[in-house]
């Protein structure tokens, strides 16, 4: 669901796929490992533990909103293209605003 790469941390399953990756700026096809999870709340927890118990990723916790978030995601480096940040923000403005009061905070476990 989000694309994280298995580094030499991760000791589940994998999965080498075709990717794209940005280097020296331009736009470069290659395979890379990626992890891969046993159900869709696996994929959630993962995510949500890597977002917030990773140090790079301290800006998009402390976000005060969605597209601020959007943006400190890409500065963490999450992702190596350089527009990751404003296409992110443009599908969530397909989406719409989220309802009021909901919580929508994924179970970190």
């Amino acid at each position: 669901l989000f694309g994280i790469k298995a580094g030499s941390h991760w000791k589940g399953a994998t999965t080498d796929i075709v990717t794209h990756e940005y280097v020296n700026g331009r736009r470069t096809q290659m395979v890379d490992t990626f992890r891969v999870y046993d159900s869709f709340e696996h994929a959630f927890t993962d995510y949500a533990n890597l977002i917030g118990n990773n140090p790079r990723y301290k800006g998009v916790v402390e976000a005060p909103n969605a597209i601020q978030a959007a943006h400190a995601l890409q500065r963490g480096g999450y992702a190596t293209d350089p527009r990751y940040a404003e296409k992110l923000v443009a599908v969530m403005n397909t989406l719409g605003p989220l309802p009021a009061a909901q919580d929508f905070l994924a179970d970190a476990r």
